[in-house]
């Protein structure tokens, strides 16, 4: 075994976090490590809509966005015989995270950042930077998109 024997990779199913992904499985296969794929259905973001919306829809179209991003994530792997355990979770995305890594013992989080500067990252706050600050398991952050 290597370094790493379980490895966490958050997905959000946005353009460009495959390329965390792709470094996860890279990852994986050097040291011979099981994958965990992780989609946090952000309930957060919908909580505050009126109850007469299509409360179902909506709940369907967040979950099939999750299955759609699980399924990248395990194509991907599945190409380089690399093993993955899926889950989808309900919450804020940046204590899942966390939470998920540290209750199944993953050795390291892989996560895409989006590389938001000034004004956007003071509003909108960083997922990948609160997981660096709260999680006690390494974070390795790869740069998705952003403006440079």
């Amino acid at each position: 075994m290597g370094m790493y024997e379980r490895i966490l990779v958050p997905t959000d199913g946005s353009e460009g976090v495959e390329r965390a992904v792709r470094h996860a499985v890279d990852l994986a296969v050097q040291h011979g490590a099981t994958l965990h794929a992780l989609y946090v259905v952000n309930s957060a973001s919908y909580a505050g809509m009126p109850m007469e919306s299509a409360w179902e829809g909506i709940d369907e179209m967040l979950r099939s966005d999750a299955e759609d991003a699980i399924a990248m994530v395990e194509a991907i792997a599945d190409d380089y015989e690399v093993p993955v355990e899926s889950a989808i979770v309900d919450g804020s995305p940046s204590k899942e995270i966390v939470r998920y890594a540290e209750e199944h013992d993953c050795d390291l989080v892989v996560m895409g950042t989006h590389g938001r500067g000034g004004i956007d990252r003071l509003l909108l706050g960083s997922v990948a930077e609160k997981v660096v600050r709260g999680s006690s398991v390494p974070v390795l952050t790869v740069r998705v998109a952003g403006d440079d």
